[in-house]
């Protein structure tokens, strides 16, 4: 696992959205062989998908020949609802960038057979020639996607219910109504994103610094999903300083040193270090 650890969140979203389209850039995607890009929602993503629509508009990149997968949605509201993963997907990355609409899938919390829906996804991905790179965000328990505390590290995706405290965190977004959150989603598993030939994960914030340190020196663990992540071959957390906060003295100078030569989001594009 590689940690890239970055003054500020600004200093993460852009290092992430630089070493993207890096990524796009040396693929040399066409629409027969496009670049596969899985995608979170929620706040962790917002400074990088920024980035990315400056980079997109300064010509740095495109995303023409971009397919994209998002993690999740929830079950049961429109997907033109405001709080649908749908509209908060076009509303702050794909109605800003090149991308064509049908690139973009995202899963239909609607679909009247659910089951069905979450299989013909896990089928489209494989169809595409999987994922190329898997970007994610943390809750504070660690969880990725809506795999929740307790989520098998073998889960594909499916419909699964959210717990209480994700229900709670999710309210600010719904009139800080819990009895307005959807009961359900619709998720990646973690296997899913584990076969992608590469994960990045976004941590940032103080919040997040407990499940930073589960991630990285802890074992793998089904109470903190994050923790798969070490068994990726080519599996990166960027965070900021203050999700460093609970990482022993050692592991952070240890992650300072080995990626010392990395920590400029500037040269990120021109980088040979690339994975």
């Amino acid at each position: 696992m590689r940690l890239i650890i970055q003054d500020n969140h600004d200093q993460t979203s852009k290092w992430v959205a630089n070493y993207i389209a890096r990524k796009i850039n040396l693929a040399a995607p066409t629409s027969k062989k496009p670049f596969v890009l899985g995608l979170p929602t929620g706040s962790s993503p917002l400074g990088t998908y920024q980035e990315l629509i400056k980079l997109v508009h300064d010509g740095v990149v495109s995303f023409r020949n971009v397919v994209t997968f998002n993690m999740d949605e929830y079950v049961g509201i429109p997907k033109e609802h405001p709080q649908s993963y749908h509209t908060f997907m076009w509303a702050n990355l794909f109605k800003h960038i090149d991308i064509r609409p049908e690139n973009v899938n995202i899963l239909n919390g609607n679909a009247p057979d659910i089951k069905a829906e979450c299989q013909a996804y896990e089928d489209k991905m494989k169809a595409v020639g999987g994922i190329d790179l898997f970007l994610g965000g943390i809750g504070p328990d660690g969880h990725l996607a809506f795999n929740e505390p307790g989520s098998s590290l073998a889960s594909r995706t499916r419909d699964k219910e959210l717990n209480y405290d994700t229900k709670i965190a999710n309210s600010r977004f719904f009139d800080n109504d819990v009895s307005k959150v959807p009961e359900s989603s619709l998720t990646v598993g973690i296997a899913t994103v584990m076969d992608a030939k590469e994960v990045l994960i976004i941590v940032n914030g103080y919040n997040k610094a407990r499940a930073l340190q589960h991630a990285v020196e802890e074992g793998v663990n089904h109470m903190w999903t994050i923790s798969a992540l070490q068994l990726h071959p080519r599996g990166m957390i960027v965070c900021d300083e203050p999700a460093t906060y609970e990482l022993r003295v050692g592991t952070y100078k240890h992650f300072k040193d080995i990626e010392r030569n990395n920590l400029d989001p500037d040269s990120m594009l021109n980088s040979d270090l690339v994975w």
